[in-house]
């Protein structure tokens, strides 16, 4: 578990890579209720101009929110959580799919054991979600 004093302003995170599947996809539809047929049928979203089936935004930030909550140790730790999508993270259908790579700089301590990390997280080059922000409370 991350302890607050072992932390220091401009301290980078070690990143991480976690995988988008179609199946991964199929599994987030049932979890989110969000059946929307551009997230599994890649013949529809391309009817809609889409380049493939792209992941949930939600299932993206979800990736961001699992890297924090991972390196502070503690699910319960992380007080607030934000993210504007900047980018799709288009999911082909072969044995890959894409990668969403997530890392993270420690932005600001704060009072009371919190501190501020700012987070960036990428798929095939782009920048799919920006101003990505947490705020962890450390013990």
């Amino acid at each position: 578990m991350t302890k607050f004093a072992d932390v220091t302003v401009g301290m980078e995170l070690p990143p991480a890579s976690y995988p988008a599947t179609r199946l991964s996809l199929v599994k987030y539809c049932g979890a989110s209720g969000d059946f929307n047929v551009i997230h599994w049928n890649e013949r529809i979203a391309r009817s809609v101009g889409l380049p493939n089936v792209i992941a949930h935004g939600m299932f993206t930030m979800a990736q961001a929110g699992r890297y924090v909550t991972d390196w502070a140790g503690d699910a319960g730790a992380l007080v607030e959580f934000g993210v504007r999508f900047s980018a799709m993270v288009v999911v082909p259908d072969d044995d890959t799919g894409a990668t969403i790579e997530v890392s993270g700089t420690i932005e600001e301590k704060l009072d009371g054991n919190l501190v501020a990390v700012a987070l960036t997280a990428k798929s095939g080059g782009a920048k799919v979600l920006s101003r990505a922000r947490a705020v962890v409370r450390l013990p």
